[in-house]
């Protein structure tokens, strides 16, 4: 860039900033009222996640839950959300439906498959639709608040009827996507339950089964129910409880009943114990805040449930029940950071591939390949993907054609077929090929590495020159992602659909790095001010033909936006985006988002979203609370991390007196690493305990987040006076065993 533009770029960021800094003042001195949700929408500033800052002690889940009704609705026959069912990792997946009204029943718009014979429940003397009326509903909600066991309740003539619901994880079973129900009274002396399997042809009773036309098992059923004018029948008190299971793909006739010898319980402890299991490896996390501790664990449940085999789908059971490069390799990062095995399925991402897209895959592949050896240290996998991250390797060298040393034209993005020079992809690949050479470089391969290392530094300079070239002075935040003057800046960012896409597109060269600190500020300050987000997620402009209203946000493409900020040390920025998507980016209580969720409730008990559940959504939120405790940056910039930082953007809230935050076996590129802090504020102090990594980084630091009133003023490790900073951070880089520290705090006046 010109030292003008520079120049003009610099008194464009100060003169914002004055007048954020003079806006927030006359606002605190006014206490202004929150504004409206049509207020709040219109605006371009993202006047909620502002007011969230201005929280004593900062954002929360409490502050965001009220603003807008719940997702809650889709575009399908069914209308309320479904609920995956499945073991982990198995092909065959079971759709309960959210308002409990049945399983695998049908989609019927174009965007649903069908996934199994529909079983639908109805309840009381009328058999009314269970869960027909939603202000009846209570629920959906899990087991001890995360286990993928689906509970129920739905109030009609003059009960409440409770349905609980899990998908089998007993291997023959779990082929076969089996869910197991049962039905039960929690008020009222009797009421009725009947079962209806939508088939085609009427399904045959024998033995205790419902069967197709073929002899094979679609419905097992116990004892209490009865067979009556072509639906199966149970009459509950307050003393019992009726069970059945469903076979999302028919059965065989010679499979055991699960059912049989008290078998509903049976199978619901082997339920809690896989996934109780598989919960409790890599990483472990406890913070003094429920709905995140149940987020976390249901949401890498939900992600493992979502797997087919060895592939990372985006979602199950509609359109995006696939494969795709860059939202696959984003849950792959998510699941890499809480210490889970991705090898198998990073094969699969890197032998994908989309026409039209194969930049931005290469780039996408290069990362994961870095990633991945950076927390797992495998040489020999590396090494054995050569053959296929060669190919990308040479697609990114070989391809720089066009005048300016950048890729020819590639789509705009997935959904945007237009060719351009796109900063997104040529970023990308520039980043995977500097990380790459880094790679090499630590496995002991010099010569290629210093090749790459060569190339990815000619290639940088090269995309700097062509954004400086195509940005606007008049609006220096602006980045173009369409280089060559091709794409001008939007004053209302999703006013228009290629501004919602460029809105995504600008997240990923967020994430790249390759901007340098000021016109990266410019950027964060241009998505911040000209309509980029709403509660820190970001925003879209859908087709007003299914939303209601032409206002939604896509949060799960926001995570580069989050890491970009934490990397920046900006804490409570990034917990407006966490609670955001917390509180309004997923489903009340079971914690499933979908691409896009419309901003306009359809009516007081919900939203709409589209295609839930989503993967990327999943590991959005898991990387982010990551990073809010644990960060491992690169940060002089030469492709090898070398700086961890714990506990850098907690929420204060956990640390008021007596709440406590702990770490345990979190991955770095350092190895893995544990800590905790024990708030004792009345006391005085909040003890540490921080066990190192077994490879040193250069730079080790803790910080210690205090409530809004209170100051750590000092901190020892053992004997040793530690020197610490105004944001309460201690260097613990000389610490190499195992150590007990001590923070000092006093509450002020």
């Amino acid at each position: 860039m010109k030292p003008s533009s520079f120049s003009c770029l610099a008194r464009w960021r100060a003169g914002w900033l004055l007048a954020c800094f003079l806006a927030h003042l006359a606002a605190s001195l006014a206490q202004t009222p929150l504004a409206s949700r049509e207020e709040a929408l219109a605006a371009k500033l993202d006047v909620w996640g502002e007011a969230g800052l201005r929280q004593p002690n900062g954002p929360s889940y409490e502050f965001f839950a009220p603003l807008l009704p719940p997702l809650r609705y889709v575009n399908a026959d069914f209308h309320h959300y479904p609920i995956v069912l499945s073991a982990p990792g198995a092909l065959a997946k079971a759709r309960l439906i959210s308002n409990g009204s049945g399983v695998n029943l049908r989609g019927g718009t174009r965007s649903w498959n069908d996934v199994g014979t529909p079983v639908i429940f109805r309840v009381g003397p009328d058999e009314l639709r269970f869960g027909e009326f939603i202000e009846r509903v209570t629920g959906p909600r899990y087991a001890e608040g995360w286990l993928p066991i689906v509970q129920l309740d739905y109030s009609h003539a003059g009960s409440v009827f409770t349905q609980e619901s899990f998908a089998s994880v007993e291997p023959t079973l779990a082929e076969h996507g089996v869910v197991l129900l049962k039905f039960r009274l929690a008020e009222g002396a009797k009421g009725s339950v009947a079962v209806q399997v939508d088939s085609k042809n009427p399904p045959v009773v024998q033995q205790n089964t419902l069967r197709d036309e073929q002899g094979r098992v679609l419905v097992w059923f116990d004892s209490a129910w009865k067979w009556q004018r072509q639906r199966l029948v149970a009459n509950l008190t307050d003393k019992d409880s009726v069970t059945l299971a469903i076979a999302t793909t028919p059965m065989e006739v010679t499979t055991p009943s699960p059912l049989a010898s008290n078998g509903f319980v049976r199978q619901r402890e082997l339920c809690v114990k896989t996934w109780s299991e598989l919960a409790g490896r890599g990483m472990q996390v406890s913070v003094p805040e429920p709905v995140v501790m149940d987020a976390w664990r249901s949401l890498l449940v939900g992600t493992h449930a979502l797997i087919r085999s060895n592939r990372m789908h985006y979602s199950s059971g509609n359109q995006y029940d696939r494969l795709y490069q860059a939202e696959g390799c984003d849950a792959l990062h998510a699941l890499l950071w809480w210490g889970r095995e991705v090898r198998p399925l990073a094969i699969s991402q890197l032998d994908f591939t989309r026409k039209g897209l194969e930049f931005h895959q290469a780039g996408h592949k290069l990362q994961l390949m870095a990633h991945l050896r950076d927390y797992t240290r495998d040489d020999a996998f590396i090494r054995e993907m050569r053959p296929r991250w060669e190919k990308e390797v040479r697609l990114i060298i070989n391809s720089r054609t066009n005048a300016e040393g950048l890729f020819p034209r590639e789509q705009y993005c997935g959904d945007i077929p237009t060719p351009v020079y796109s900063l997104n992809s040529n970023a990308k690949a520039w980043r995977a090929l500097r990380d790459f050479a880094a790679t090499l470089e630590a496995m002991g391969e010099h010569e290629e590495a210093q090749r790459l290392a060569t190339v990815a530094a000619e290639f940088k300079q090269r995309i700097l020159a062509a954004v400086a070239k195509s940005t606007r002075p008049a609006m220096p935040g602006f980045v173009p992602i369409a280089l060559s003057g091709e794409e001008e800046p939007y004053e209302t960012i999703t006013g228009t659909k290629m501004g919602s896409y460029w809105n995504l597109m600008a997240n990923y060269v967020l994430g790249t790095g390759i901007l340098g600190e000021q016109r990266e500020s410019a950027l964060l300050d241009y998505l911040q001010q000209h309509g980029g987000l709403v509660m820190g997620m970001t925003r879209s402009r859908p087709s007003v033909t299914f939303w209601t209203g032409p206002h939604s946000a896509n949060p799960l493409y926001g995570t580069r936006y989050v890491l970009t900020l934490l990397r920046r040390d900006e804490p409570d920025r990034a917990l407006v985006s966490f609670y955001g998507m917390l509180a309004q980016g997923f489903t009340r209580d079971t914690f499933i988002a979908g691409e896009g969720g419309s901003l306009t409730p359809l009516d007081a008990h919900g939203r709409l979203f589209y295609c839930p559940p989503n993967t990327a959504g999943n590991s959005h939120f898991l990387t982010m609370l990551r990073h809010l405790l644990v960060q491992d940056w690169d940060a002089d910039d030469d492709g090898q991390p070398d700086t961890l930082r714990l506990a850098f953007a907690t929420s204060k809230r956990w640390l008021e007196d007596g709440k406590e935050i702990k770490v345990e076996r979190a991955p770095t590129a350092f190895g893995e690493t544990s800590f905790s802090l024990r708030s004792r504020l009345n006391a005085g102090e909040v003890l540490a305990e921080f066990t190192p990594p077994a490879r040193a980084p250069k730079h080790a630091l803790l910080r210690v987040r205090v409530p809004d009133g209170w100051q750590v003023f000092s901190a020892r490790a053992g004997e040793r006076e530690l020197k610490l900073d105004a944001q309460g951070t201690v260097d613990v880089s000389a610490l190499r065993e195992k150590s007990a520290l001590r923070f000092t705090v006093r509450k002020l006046n």
